[in-house]
């Protein structure tokens, strides 16, 4: 019955050592890429980024008061 039960990794990988090699070098040189532009785009637009950094840091914060006051009990222990 142990037989039977083909569950995990049972092979050897489908892919050769040389090929995913390649692919996370390619998926590094794209990453790269994005993180170059997007400093870029921030570095030619200080004000739409300080603005964009700060509303996301209030809806942050907005949502972690909310959570807090949810969670906490119903009595008051401090009066």
């Amino acid at each position: 019955m142990a037989e039977d039960f083909k569950a995990g990794f049972t092979g050897s990988p489908s892919a050769p050592p040389e090929e995913i090699r390649k692919a996370a070098k390619t998926a590094a040189e794209v990453v790269r890429r994005e993180t170059t532009a997007i400093a870029t785009g921030a570095a030619d637009h200080p004000e739409t980024t300080t603005s964009l950094l700060l509303g996301v840091g209030a809806i942050a914060f907005a949502i972690g008061y909310f959570v807090g006051r949810g969670s906490r009990d119903e009595y008051s222990y401090w009066r």
